[in-house]
């Protein structure tokens, strides 16, 4: 077994192009993990996000060449915008599961438990962005759960940084009217 901890994503690349299993193993080993957060966000069901993140990576094995250094950003730009493309093609052919609906427990009981407080504002924030616009939600997944720079999230959507950053403030401010509507 070769170890390629050394190389970055594009010299692994270049041995996946050989059909070298072991510099695929460690691609997938490196950024796994990031890509089924991406997907989960999206699609908020474990096996689902699970399937997504092996077709792309089983995809990529099967055509390492769709990735071209010299015309496209670098690998993992390139491969969240091919996560969130699944995801979001996902998400059309299937309705997701909706959020667990405690309202009936928490309007049942006092909310004396900060933690509690916390968990229930938490829930009512996931169940506002999966009903924001897809490219609103999109913008809100990649900059601040995913922790990508605007200027990544800017060209995995395939817009401008100055879209990327309209459509965060929109997102933000749907959010703050839907709060508000809450509260009172």
């Amino acid at each position: 077994m070769n170890d390629h901890t050394h190389l970055d994503d594009e010299g692994l690349l270049k041995h996946i192009r050989t059909g070298d299993h072991d510099a695929f193993s460690e691609l997938v080993t490196r950024h796994s993990k990031k890509y089924y957060n991406v997907a989960y966000r999206f699609l908020g069901q474990k096996q689902d996000a699970e399937d997504i993140v092996q077709d792309a990576f089983l995809k990529l094995w099967e055509r390492p060449e769709i990735w071209n250094p010299g015309k496209q950003a670098k690998f993992t730009t390139w491969f969240y915008r091919v996560v969130v493309n699944m995801s979001l093609d996902y998400n059309k052919k299937f309705t997701p599961s909706p959020l667990p609906d405690n309202s009936e427990i928490a309007d049942n009981q006092p909310m004396q438990d900060d933690l509690l407080d916390r968990e229930r504002k938490d829930e009512l924030l996931e169940t506002y962005i999966a009903q924001l616009p897809q490219r609103q939600k999109t913008a809100l997944n990649l900059c601040f759960y995913e922790g990508v720079s605007n200027k990544e999230a800017a060209q995995i959507i395939g817009v401008n940084i100055k879209a990327l950053q309209s459509l965060i403030m929109r997102a933000k401010s749907t959010l703050k009217v839907r709060f508000k509507r809450h509260i009172e």
